[in-house]
């Protein structure tokens, strides 16, 4: 089923619309946003020195090692580190990020290999950034299913925007919706935030109007009775959407939506949209 809306719900779903509109592209073209990344470099176990961040770096069984050289230093939650510096064992997905100068280096696990990532505010993505394409917000869009839990997680291997890098989630469970008289579903992982879901999927628009490999859609956590909004008009686009320098998670065989989902965000400009 779809939400009803009268000419005074439009509008203030409208405006709601655009608040989280624009706090995506804030969180996107902020400083030291996905917008603001120069390199995603891999590394293993032999120190290796990249032109956009300081130092010759390494990892291993212990985790990831920085060896700086004289007059360069990071600040690592709030202090500042010289010469040689331990990150440690990152976890999964995890990631600590180190200030230098004016840059951010974020040092992460993706898809268990370490990555050292800077951030420069001046990256030439960032600074050219005109906004991200959209459909007008729609409030037919705006579905009502239901979540229908696993009986446990279901351990779910994706691929991913870089080739041959594969994510392990836990799946809770399922949406189940209705969209033009077609009964759907979607696989969903955890969110960001107790309770909260996150569904990668991809549908008819994709490669034509949205981006081809993924949109993302974060769902609030469901009620009791396992109600639950996917309001489609906030299908977002990961960062791979405007970077090769991205490493996110491709939607499950099962989501791909044979339906076309024409609402939410567009292909980019920087990917040739309009």
């Amino acid at each position: 089923m779809t939400i009803e809306a009268t000419a005074t719900d439009r509008q203030a779903f409208t405006e709601n619309w655009q608040e989280w509109y624009q706090a995506q592209e804030a969180r996107l073209a902020a400083p030291h946003g996905f917008l603001a990344i120069t390199g995603l470099h891999w590394l293993d176990e032999q120190p290796q020195r990249f032109p956009d961040a300081p130092g010759a770096w390494r990892t291993g069984a212990d985790g990831v090692v920085v060896d700086l050289d004289e007059g360069e230093e990071l600040v690592v939650d709030g202090t500042p580190v010289r010469g040689e510096y331990r990150f440690g064992v990152l976890p999964e997905r995890g990631g600590v990020d180190a200030v230098w100068g004016d840059a951010v280096i974020e040092v992460a696990k993706r898809g268990g290999s370490d990555i050292v990532r800077p951030r420069h505010p001046d990256a030439p993505l960032r600074t050219a950034f005109t906004g991200t394409p959209a459909y007008a917000p729609d409030p037919s869009w705006a579905v009502t299913g239901r979540y229908v839990p696993f009986d446990e997680p279901r351990p779910t291997t994706v691929g991913a925007a870089v080739e041959g890098l594969e994510h392990v989630y836990d799946a809770p469970g399922r949406v189940e919706f209705e969209l033009g008289g077609r009964q759907l579903s979607l696989t969903a992982f955890p969110g960001h935030g107790a309770g909260r879901l996150l569904v990668l999927f991809t549908d008819a628009t994709s490669g034509v109007t949205t981006y081809a490999a993924n949109r993302a859609l974060a769902l609030e956590p469901p009620a009791a009775d396992g109600t639950v909004v996917l309001d489609f008009n906030r299908a977002a686009n990961l960062p791979c959407a405007y970077t090769d320098l991205a490493t996110c998670p491709l939607p499950p065989a099962e989501n791909r939506l044979p339906v076309a989902i024409e609402a939410g965000q567009k292909i980019p400009r920087e990917r040739g949209g309009s």
